[in-house]
């Protein structure tokens, strides 16, 4: 809420650099009067990552105008915007140039202010308030060192401007496959002791390998329990080789 608005009683200090006296326009419509001032940034004036540091110059062009209702103040604000960028998170400093309009309506001593606006103490006005609100409503919600900023790198948080263009990281492995990964980086990979090796699972002592499943001591194999050297009949006897006669 504006100053000027909070305590309508409040006496204006005229040695205040935000306060503007009136005297020397008159209140005769249409009369003008122009200053120009380098005044301290009001507090609080902050919006997301960027702001106006309090007390920092401000350089201002005001010009102020009698009508019937009061004095119609209009004025120019340049000031420097600090903060960080949105992106990248690396300090900003960039200017702001800002226009606003007031009006400060004429009123009686020890009268409220209107609810809506201001209004004059006496011959002296309180700008600081208005200044407040319309750099605030300047700032950059988010700002940037750069339109093109790359931000940050997601893996590490380095800048991405910084790092340069060969900036990267490996493909990140699940841990559920990491003990497939040691295994494969071992010599044989995932042969021999591996998966698929001799004594794996299809090798000599596994599937089909000699010794395995199809193998030589498995089943159809050298050795097995089907086929073997020594062929046995429907009665559990030998059968007879080729150019033997049958019992």
């Amino acid at each position: 809420m504006p100053q000027s608005r909070k305590n309508p009683s409040a006496r204006l200090d005229p040695r205040k650099p935000l306060v503007f006296s009136t005297l020397d326009l008159g209140r005769s419509p249409g009369s003008e009067y122009s200053q120009q001032r380098t005044v301290p940034a009001p507090a609080y004036v902050q919006a997301g990552l960027a702001g106006v540091p309090e007390g920092s110059d401000v350089e201002l062009d005001v010009r102020m105008e009698a009508v019937s209702e009061g004095v119609l103040v209009t004025a120019t604000a340049r000031a420097q915007v600090t903060g960080e960028c949105a992106r990248c998170l690396e300090p900003i400093s960039e200017p702001v140039e800002v226009q606003c309009q007031e009006l400060f309506a004429y009123s009686a001593d020890d009268s409220p202010d209107d609810a809506d606006g201001y209004s004059l103490r006496g011959d002296l006005l309180d700008f600081e308030p208005v200044l407040h609100d319309a750099l605030v409503l300047a700032l950059p919600l988010a700002p940037l060192c750069q339109e093109d900023c790359p931000g940050l790198c997601v893996e590490c948080g380095a800048p991405l401007a910084q790092a340069g263009p060969d900036h990267g990281h490996s493909p990140a492995i699940d841990p559920r496959w990491a003990s497939l990964q040691q295994a494969a980086s071992r010599p044989g990979g995932l042969g021999e002791a591996g998966g698929l090796g001799e004594a794996g699972g299809l090798g000599e002592a596994g599937g089909s390998g000699t010794a395995g499943g199809s193998g030589t001591g498995g089943g159809p194999g050298t050795g097995g329990s089907v086929l073997g050297e020594t062929e046995m009949n429907g009665n559990g006897r030998r059968a007879p080789s080729a150019g033997e006669p049958d019992d």
